[in-house]
């Protein structure tokens, strides 16, 4: 079984990698589902930063992916989205090469609400790209997408986490107001919806540049060859080069392309239907479709095989292969003093091998409590099940007695000495355990979080 954050998320495999984390299929054991988890791989304060204000992105609309909940775990991070398994526009193009006109516009309509329905919220996007924009697996139906990857949004008037003159986002997908460095907009992401509209038509990504250039040379040029002449007008006001000839919203934008879409001829007989294919593959050993599958009692789960090498997308990002199982290290028999015998130590599980070694118990450990039973049962992913722990010779220690000096004896013939009652022993100090991890580790990203805002500050004085 893999890795359990919380006691809740069960992280499966991984499917992909962004910017600061890595993306792995986890089951929810208290929804009892599937999702998505994006788990922090890095713990500097202004990655961290970035972390907690994507996480606390909540957008309720059907072609937005954001997150829908976090857990914290001793020093890693993860929230939590819907699981998508279509791939992203970068998989569909390089199934199918260009897409059909029409099919394009279903798309664009779809990723032209999710926007508007973003920056509703005063959120800039900044990360518009065929590879954050997914899709559900909806085979030659109606197709579904979904915007994603929020790491480096911001709202409007929010202090910025970077430099003045320093630029984020994807090569390529600027606007060209952002290389001159002007504070981020809506209509940056405008531009950029331009840009992945022009690649799912050409299937190739175009050339943002030379493209802006065409446009302050010669205006607005005429539709390139296979893009219908409506379709181009639409695109031509999301490309404009001057964010004040732009479409100013998304809203606005989508008004204009249901008006151009009915202009568009009609699909022709040959036209090969696109299908979105289901890109995430099979489960794992361990797992079905109902979440974690019951081991054997007497056979341990066999530890997943490691691809042989990494698959890389096209868009830079790669899936991750399951991290390499350690081979099982059995543990030495622990001697045991006369008369009692230990009994042998069964071999180390692979998850339990950075574990610490569990602590000897009596030769007849008691039976674990219901409710501790009920929640931390046998999906919780635990490494070793208590009531079969292995076990070893504990001493029976008698209790310590205290030193006295006799009285002298009484004169008399009958005389006894009275009996001295024993001075109770001290009780011993009792330890005020400290706060759960629950607590701790949310009051840590606070505390992380106030610490890069006041370095923050003092790099701006």
């Amino acid at each position: 079984m893999g890795e359990v954050f919380a006691g809740r998320y069960e992280l499966v495999d991984p499917i992909g990698r962004g910017g600061v984390g890595a993306v792995w299929r986890a089951w929810d054991h208290r929804r009892r589902r599937y999702v998505a988890a994006k788990v922090l791989q890095q713990s500097d304060a202004h990655t961290l930063l970035r972390f907690v204000r994507e996480q606390a992105l909540r957008i309720d609309h059907p072609h937005v992916l954001a997150p829908a909940s976090w857990a914290a775990d001793d020093d890693k991070v993860l929230f939590t989205m819907d699981l998508v398994s279509g791939g992203s526009l970068a998989h569909l193009i390089g199934d199918y090469g260009p897409l059909p006109p029409r099919f394009v516009c279903v798309l664009l309509d779809q990723l032209l609400s999710g926007l508007a329905a973003v920056h509703a919220e005063g959120v800039v996007h900044r990360d518009i790209k065929p590879a954050n924009v997914l899709l559900e697996a909806t085979g030659t139906g109606r197709p579904h997408l979904r915007l994603s990857d929020f790491g480096i949004s911001m709202r409007k008037g929010e202090p910025r986490l970077t430099e003045t003159n320093y630029v984020v986002g994807t090569p390529g997908y600027f606007a060209p107001e952002q290389l001159m460095g002007a504070e981020p907009d809506f209509t940056a992401d405008l531009f950029a919806v331009g840009l992945v509209a022009l690649y799912l038509l050409q299937g190739t990504k175009p050339d943002a540049q030379a493209l802006v250039d065409h446009f302050t040379a010669h205006g607005t040029p005429g539709a390139p060859q296979g893009i219908p002449e409506p379709l181009w007008r639409v695109l031509a006001g999301l490309l404009q080069p001057d964010p004040q000839a732009r479409f100013r919203s998304a809203t606005g934008a989508r008004k204009a392309l249901a008006t151009e879409v009915e202009l568009l001829p009609e699909p022709g007989p040959d036209e090969e239907p696109v299908e979105v294919f289901d890109q995430l593959g099979p489960l794992p050993a361990g797992f079905g479709p109902n979440g974690p599958e019951a081991a054997a009692p007497a056979r341990a789960a066999a530890p997943p095989e490691a691809p042989s090498a990494a698959s890389t997308s096209e868009t830079g990002g790669f899936h991750l292969p399951p991290p390499p199982a350690q081979a099982a290290q059995p543990q030495a028999q622990a001697p045991a003093p006369a008369p009692y015998q230990a009994s042998p130590t069964p071999p180390a599980h692979p998850l339990a091998a950075h574990a610490h070694p569990p602590a000897p118990v009596p030769s007849h450990p008691a039976a674990p409590h219901p409710a501790a039973a009920a929640e931390y049962g046998p999906t919780a992913g635990a490494a070793a099940d208590f009531a079969q722990a292995p076990t070893s010779a504990v001493p029976y220690d008698q209790p310590a007695t205290r030193q006295y000096t006799a009285h002298a004896p009484v004169q008399g013939p009958t005389a006894a000495v009275p009996a001295q009652p024993r001075p109770a022993a001290p009780p011993a100090p009792r330890t005020r355990p400290g706060p759960p991890p629950k607590v701790a580790v949310p009051v840590l990203i606070v505390a992380l979080l106030c610490l890069a805002v006041g370095v923050w500050a003092l790099t701006q004085v």
